[in-house]
């Protein structure tokens, strides 16, 4: 039975939290286990090339990825303030502005990405070794990108609008079809790096389908219905002003990892951009679960923001912050004492190995820190606080990681490319929580103004 969006308002605030984070953090589990099986089958099954020719292709797809969340991370925390106003009518615009943004806006990346393929490429890091590899899979993937953004966006809309569960298995379902398609098309078809594309391509298509299909149905809280596609300035600033948060921390992400690789080709060599891409994915696994977190909060949050219950915001809040940090500290624990056997899971080179594991006992020291940031950046998100929210998602990678990676590695040479991570990791939590304290002295004053 999926939850009602009453829930949202008179439920106790830990029962709602995990109703709504489960099928939120599982679902973006889900999602990161597609790269994250395509990586395994590819350095185990190709070899470590291919692992560094696909590490070349992370900076792209998060730059896919920060074009999808840009519609569908505002439309969802949009959704969620409108239905909690009980601005049915609004939160339904926002439905149909939100769809033909995401069509618009892929069609000229994708073509983009299509024309200019192999010169991003080259900037990304990829070298005469890698190229091949790169250019195999972005050429399969990039008919994809739309169809993926798609699947991304509306997934969110969905779990925002009172669908979490549902949301889910509709993830579920494309994971379960990627884990069986990509060993088929990658070593029975015999296809390679490629053989990965085709079968994520596959597997979300499936996806796109059950998700955009809820939106047709006459029960959905909010669906596709005659009226609503009209595009409104209005609409569109609502949403977009809101995504821009989590766009740009995909965008920053998609630079960020386009000078990692730069300055782990001038110290090192195509190994260690391998073993750059084995940390991103271990690394990823952890703030995906805390981003899912983030999102099964953020449609209560942006309710009682939207109904003037504060103190359930309140709480939410801190519940979810303590989650984020014991997942992160784990995860932290985790990577400085077996860094070999995590790097292991993803290639059988030796040499690759000990690099990998080199490279994440550094990079992993303040890792515990990261839940907070990632929470908090959400919680302003939800409550429509789009400045506040935007600084804290470029503070760590542009206002601080992006200088360290140039200024380190000219003393430390390599160590001081993989030491930039943690530096930032402290720094950024230093500026998270003086603007988090601010707000809730804010928030504080406002609720007892309102006894």
């Amino acid at each position: 039975m999926q939850s009602n969006i009453k829930d949202l308002a008179t439920m106790p605030v830990g029962r709602l939290l995990w109703r709504y984070s489960l099928p939120a953090i599982i679902g973006m589990m889900v999602m990161a286990l597609y790269n994250c099986i395509d990586r395994i089958f590819i350095g185990q099954g190709v070899g470590p090339e291919a692992i560094s020719g696909l590490a070349v292709t992370f900076p792209v797809m998060n730059l896919s990825a920060a074009f999808g969340v840009l519609i569908g991370g505002g439309a969802a925390a949009r959704t969620s303030i409108l239905l909690g106003a009980k601005d049915h009518e609004g939160a339904e615009r926002v439905l149909g502005n939100s769809l033909l943004l995401t069509l618009v806006i892929g069609t000229l990346y994708t073509s983009l990405f299509g024309i200019f393929v192999d010169d991003i490429l080259l900037a990304f890091g990829a070298t005469a070794v890698t190229l091949p590899y790169a250019r195999d899979f972005m050429l399969w993937i990039i008919p994809g990108m739309i169809v993926i953004n798609i699947t991304f966006s509306f997934n969110n809309i969905m779990r925002a609008s009172g669908y979490p569960v549902k949301a889910m298995v509709t993830m579920l379902i494309g994971a379960v079809c990627n884990v069986i398609l990509a060993p088929i098309f990658i070593f029975w078809l015999d296809l390679g790096i490629k053989g990965a594309a085709i079968a994520t391509d596959i597997s979300m298509a499936i996806s796109a389908v059950f998700v955009m299909r809820h939106f047709f149905r006459k029960d959905s809280t909010v669906r596709f219905r005659r009226g609503i596609y009209r595009i409104r300035a209005r609409v569109v600033w609502a949403i977009v002003s809101i995504g821009a948060a989590p766009s740009l921390v995909n965008a920053a992400s998609c630079f960020i990892t386009m000078q990692l690789n730069q300055s782990l080709l001038r110290y090192g060599g195509d190994l260690d951009v391998g073993a750059a891409g084995i940390f991103i994915t271990y690394s990823s696994l952890l703030v995906t679960f805390v981003v899912g977190l983030g999102l099964g909060m953020q449609p209560i949050v942006g309710y009682n923001f939207g109904a003037g219950q504060l103190g359930r915001l309140r709480r939410v809040y801190t519940l979810a912050v303590v989650v984020a940090t014991v997942v992160c500290s784990l995860g932290c624990f985790v990577g400085l004492t077996f860094p070999g056997v995590i790097a292991s899971v993803f290639t059988s080179d030796a040499h690759l190995i000990d690099v990998t594991a080199n490279g994440i006992r550094i990079a992993m020291v303040a890792f515990w820190g990261v839940g907070f940031q990632i929470v908090s950046t959400s919680f302003f998100q939800s409550i429509g606080k789009a400045g506040k929210s935007i600084f804290l998602s470029l503070v760590r990678q542009i206002l601080f990681l992006c200088p360290l990676l140039l200024i380190l590695p000219l003393r430390y040479h390599l160590d001081g490319v993989w030491a930039a991570f943690p530096i930032s990791d402290g720094m950024a939590l230093v500026c998270t929580a003086v603007l988090v304290i601010i707000q809730f002295r804010q928030i504080n004053n406002h609720v007892r103004q309102s006894l």
